[in-house]
């Protein structure tokens, strides 16, 4: 494996160099892997516990950044402050990793198939209930789901680029004023509303999967919008079989 990525790291033919990422770019096996392809940390703690692990760390002059290869998929459900924990404290956080995963990729695609296409899923109060909510909302699920997604990854990159102070604050009062407003202007329905926050936040989760959970998150409502949870599972099935070919 070393071998293999310093012929490839001799392969690269570039200007110039200014961050890891350049040569992941160069370096890797799949350019438009949906999943990170190799691991990035700033901790010299991380890189030593990666090398014990048996991984092999590239070090980059003027970056802080270190990239380490061979990069397993599990390793995007790990945290940092996983090697300083009890075992048992350690796994509960990354049993409820995988489960935000599971959630924020595909709770508005059920809400959406089953508000079109299953509705007689539903407890009676509880299907009841969410049609009073939806009434007079001229959109359907799926377009009101779909429109608060991109609302709510808007706020979410506002809040990144702006100063650390004033963006948490846009983050928390531009979620709670433009929601609220949507809700009583009978734009969207507050079932739609807080299934695509939860989802929103379960993704918060999963820094490492930000750019992956936000497509798949798309794809997965179009499908249910589609044909229903027959679209969910079929796009599950595939990201299992997908994920089992790219890093097993």
């Amino acid at each position: 494996m070393v071998e293999k990525i310093k012929r490839r790291i001799g392969k690269i033919d570039i200007d110039g160099i200014l961050d890891t990422n350049y040569i992941i770019e160069q370096i890797s096996d799949n350019k438009y892997s949906l999943f990170k392809t190799s691991g990035t940390t700033e901790r010299p703690d991380v890189v030593a516990g990666k090398l014990l692990e048996g991984r092999i760390a590239i070090i980059v002059d003027g970056t802080p950044v270190v990239a380490t290869v061979p990069y397993l998929f599990s390793e995007n459900f790990q945290s940092d402050e996983d090697y300083y924990q009890n075992f048992l404290l350690g796994s509960i956080g990354r049993l409820l990793r995988y489960l935000c995963f599971f959630i924020t990729v595909s709770i508005p695609a059920v809400f959406v198939a089953i508000s079109t296409f299953h509705r007689e899923l539903l407890p009676t109060s509880f299907a009841i209930s969410v049609m009073q909510l939806r009434a007079g909302v001229p959109f359907s699920p799926f377009v009101e789901a779909l429109a608060m997604i991109l609302v709510f990854e808007i706020l979410k990159e506002a809040g990144v680029r702006t100063s650390q102070n004033l963006g948490h604050a846009l983050s928390i009062v531009g979620g709670l004023v433009v929601g609220q407003a949507a809700v009583e202007a009978r734009i969207i329905s507050a079932p739609t509303l807080i299934v695509v926050a939860l989802s929103g936040i379960a993704g918060l989760m999963l820094p490492r999967l930000k750019g992956a959970v936000f497509y798949l998150r798309l794809t997965f409502v179009v499908l249910a919008s589609l044909i229903g949870l027959y679209g969910f599972i079929s796009g599950i099935t595939v990201l299992l079989l997908y994920v089992f070919l790219e890093f097993i």
